[in-house]
C-alpha cells in the first residue's frame, strides 16, 4: 500500500522537482520509503507503506531487468504466489518476494490481458519505453484510488487529489457544482460521475485501463463489468459462498506485517474475525502466544456490547474501543478533511478514521474490513423495498404477501401497510415515465429545510434528482456496487486508513465473491425478514447466533444529534458568528441559527445539516489554501474557520 504520482510533461523534460513535490504530499501513504524515475517527458515518484518484502528489494519505482519498463504501484495483489509460480514455470526469475515485481513480471509476460489474472486492488503506472506510453489501471472496484488532471504544461496522475495540487501545475478551482450536490444530500453522485470536488480533476474509473502517449493523447478501456461476468456452476450456494469468502481472508492476510480487524458487532465483520481466528488457530506460522487485534467503537444510544462480548469469547481476540467524545471530533475534522481532500457523507467518518488511528497506535498495520459487504450482498433496509416492488412487478403476488408477512412478522410492522406502501411505489414508478406527473412532483415537493440555509446559486448548480427506482433487485445492486454508494465508501475507507499509513483490506470484495452473489437469485439475498441471505446461511456454526441471527444494523453510528444539541452547540455559534463564515456569503446564516436552536430545542433533529455547515466551511479554507504538504495539527480547526 503506497502513493503513487506520475507526471507527463507536454513542452519538452520533465521536471523532477514536480514530481517530488507531487509525491512528498502523500508521505502519510508511504512513511518508510520514496523513490523517483525520470526519463524525458515522463516522470513518476512512490511513496512506500512496507507491507510485503519489507527489504530495498521491494522499494519503487521498479524497474525491469531490461530496463525498458518502470513501475508505480499501490495496493497489493493478493493472488502473487500463486502467479509468481506460474510465472516461474515460464522461465521469469525474481529477486524480491513481494507481489510488485509479479505485477511487473506479468506485464511482460501477458501486456495489457494481465489484468484479468490479478486479484487484488490496485492503481499503477507503468512506463513502457518500447511503445513509449504510459500504460495504467484501477482494480475492479475501485478499491484504491487514481485522479487525473491535464492543464496547459503536463498531464498529472495521482493516488489523492492533493498531490496534483502540490504540483503548482493545477490552477487551483472548486466545482461549484459537486458542492451544491453536498448541499443537496447527494454527495455520493459526485463520484458515480467522477467528478470531484476541485474542477479539472476527475477520477480514473474503475475496472479501467489506459494508455498515455507522450502526445498528451489519452486511450481508456474497461477490462472487467458486472455487465459481462463469466457464467458460474452453482449447486450448492451457502457452501461456494463459504468457501470462496474463507479463501478471500486467506488471501487478505497474506503479510509481512501484523493485521487486525475492524469490528462493529454486525455480521460482516464478525464473519471476518470468525474466519481469522480459525485460520490462524490452523496456520503453524502465527505465533501460539499472538493475539488477534480488533478495533472496534461503541456509544451509549448504540450499544454493541452484548454482540462484540460473544464474538470476543468465541474468537479470543483482544478487543482496542476508541474512546473519542464531541469534543475530539470537532477538532479533528480540519485534519480529517486535509487527508479526504473533498467532503465526507456524515460525522460517522470520524468515527472510523479514529479506529485506524488507534490500529497504528498498536503496531498494526493492516486492518480486514466488512466494507462492500452491504451493497453486493442487499444489506441495506431499502433493499426490501426494491425487492417487493420487484415482485409485484413479476406477478409473484403470493411470493410478495409470504415475503411481507415474514418480514412485518419478524421486525414488528404491519403487513398491510407495507403492502400499501409497495403498491403506491409502484404506481409512482409508473407515474414518474411521464414527463407532466414528473413536473408536477417538482413543483409541489417541500425541500429540506436545509436547503433553506443555502444562497439560491448553489441550489441552481445541482443537477436534477435522479429517478431512484430501478427495475430488479439486481438492477439496484449494480447502482450501488458501480455509481453510488459503495465508490464512495470506499474512498471513505481508503483516505481513513491511509491517513495513519494503515493498510485496509476488504474480503467482501474479492471479484470472486462478487461475481458468485451476483449470479444468485435475488431469494438468496433477501428472503423473508433476512438480508444477505446467502451469507447468513454459509456462516452458519461459524459465528455467534445472536449474531449471524441479528436483523437490525449500526455500523459505527455517533450520537451527532445529542452532541450538537450540547457540547458543539457552542463551537457551532461560533464558527457561524465568524468573520470567514460571513464573507463567505453563501449561506443565510440566520436561517441556520434559528433551526440550530430547534435542534438544541428537541423540535427537529438537523444533525447532518449541521455537520455539513462545520465541514465545508473548512473545507473551503483548506481547498484555499496555498500549502498542501502537511496535514494541518490537531486543534486548528477553530483558529481556520474563525479568519
Amino acid at each position: 500500500m503506497c502513493g503513487i504520482v506520475g507526471v507527463l510533461a507536454l513542452n519538452g523534460p520533465v521536471d523532477a522537482g514536480v514530481v517530488r513535490n507531487m509525491a512528498s504530499s502523500l508521505r502519510h501513504r508511504g512513511p518508510d520509503a520514496e523513490g523517483f524515475y525520470t526519463a524525458g517527458s515522463v516522470g513518476l515518484g512512490f511513496r512506500r507503506l512496507a507491507i510485503l518484502d519489507l527489504t530495498p528489494a521491494g522499494d519503487q519505482p521498479m524497474r525491469s531487468s531490461d530496463g525498458t519498463l518502470a513501475l508505480v504501484f499501490n495496493g497489493e495483489i493478493y493472488n502473487y504466489v500463486e502467479l509468481r509460480r506460474e510465472l516461474q514455470s515460464l522461465g521469469h526469475r525474481f529477486t524480491s518476494t513481494g507481489d510488485t515485481e509479479v505485477l511487473l513480471h506479468a506485464y511482460q509476460q501477458w501486456g495489457r490481458d494481465c489484468l484479468r489474472r490479478l486479484n487484488g486492488m490496485w492503481a499503477f503506472l507503468i512506463h513502457d519505453t518500447r511503445s513509449g506510453t504510459i500504460f495504467g489501471s484501477r482494480d475492479r472496484f475501485g478499491v484504491k484510488p487514481l485522479y487525473r488532471c491535464r492543464t496547459r504544461d503536463a498531464v498529472l496522475l495521482a493516488s489523492e487529489i492533493k498531490a496534483i495540487r502540490a504540483s503548482r501545475l493545477y490552477r487551483e478551482d472548486v466545482n461549484w457544482t459537486a458542492v451544491s450536490r453536498l448541499v443537496h444530500r447527494r454527495l455520493d453522485l459526485v463520484d458515480e460521475t467522477g467528478e470531484t470536488f476541485f474542477a479539472g480533476i476527475e477520477q480514473v474509473p474503475a475496472g479501467s485501463a489506459f494508455e498515455l502517449r507522450a502526445s498528451g493523447e489519452f486511450k481508456e478501456w474497461r477490462f472487467w463489468s458486472l455487465d459481462d461476468l463469466p457464467d458460474v456452476t452453482i449447486t450448492d450456494p451457502p457452501s461456494q459462498f463459504r468457501e470462496l469468502f474463507e479463501d478471500a481472508v486467506r488471501l487478505r492476510m497474506r503479510s509481512d506485517v501484523p493485521v487486525g480487524v475492524s469490528l462493529s458487532g454486525g455480521l460482516d465483520s464478525t464473519s471476518i474475525i470468525s474466519v481469522m481466528a480459525t485460520q490462524r488457530a490452523a496456520a503453524a506460522s502465527v505465533s501460539p502466544g499472538a493475539s488477534l487485534e480488533a478495533f472496534s467503537f461503541m456509544s451509549e444510544e448504540f450499544d454493541e456490547e452484548p454482540y462484540i462480548r460473544q464474538v470476543l469469547e468465541q474468537t479470543r481476540a483482544q478487543l482496542h474501543r476508541v474512546e473519542m467524545d464531541s469534543a475530539h471530533l470537532w477538532d479533528e475534522l480540519r485534519r480529517l478533511l486535509w487527508f479526504h481532500d473533498e467532503p465526507v457523507h456524515s460525522a460517522n467518518v470520524l468515527v472510523s478514521f479514529e479506529v485506524y488511528g488507534l490500529a497504528a497506535a498498536n503496531g498494526v498495520k493492516v486492518v480486514l474490513s466488512g466494507q462492500g459487504a452491504d451493497e453486493v450482498s442487499a444489506g441495506y433496509p431499502s433493499y426490501f423495498a426494491e425487492y417487493w416492488l420487484w415482485l409485484l412487478r413479476s406477478g409473484e403476488l403470493r411470493r410478495l404477501r409470504r415475503e411481507i408477512d415474514a418480514f412485518a412478522h419478524t421486525h414488528g410492522r404491519s403487513s398491510m401497510e407495507l403492502m400499501r406502501r409497495t403498491l403506491r411505489q409502484y404506481c409512482g414508478v409508473q407515474l414518474r415515465r411521464t414527463k407532466l406527473y414528473r413536473t408536477l412532483i417538482k413543483q409541489r415537493r417541500a425541500a429540506p429545510a436545509e436547503h433553506q440555509w443555502f444562497k439560491a446559486e448553489l441550489h441552481e448548480a445541482a443537477d436534477e434528482e435522479p429517478n431512484e427506482s430501478h427495475v430488479s433487485l439486481d438492477a439496484a445492486l449494480r447502482q450501488s456496487v458501480e455509481r453510488a454508494p459503495l465508490p464512495l465508501y470506499l474512498r471513505i475507507e481508503d483516505r481513513n486508513s491511509m491517513a495513519h499509513s494503515v493498510e485496509a483490506r476488504l474480503p467482501f470484495m474479492d471479484y470472486r465473491l462478487v461475481s458468485l452473489v451476483f449470479h444468485l437469485g435475488p431469494e438468496w439475498k433477501l428472503r423473508g425478514p433476512w438480508n444477505k441471505y446467502v451469507q447468513r446461511e454459509a456462516m452458519r456454526g461459524e459465528l455467534p447466533e445472536l449474531v449471524r441471527t441479528r436483523i437490525d444494523k449500526m455500523g459505527f453510528p455517533v450520537p451527532a444529534a445529542r452532541w450538537f444539541r450540547t457540547t458543539l452547540y457552542e463551537p457551532l455559534q461560533d464558527l457561524l458568528a465568524s468573520q470567514n463564515t460571513r464573507d463567505r456569503g453563501i449561506y443565510n446564516l440566520d436561517v441556520i441559527r434559528r433551526d440550530l436552536e430547534k435542534h438544541r430545542a428537541g423540535a427537529i433533529d438537523v444533525s447532518n445539516g449541521l455537520f455539513n455547515v462545520a465541514q465545508l466551511e473548512s473545507w473551503l479554507t483548506l481547498a484555499s489554501d496555498d500549502v498542501v504538504q502537511a496535514a494541518p495539527p490537531l486543534g486548528e480547526f477553530d483558529a481556520a474557520v474563525a479568519g
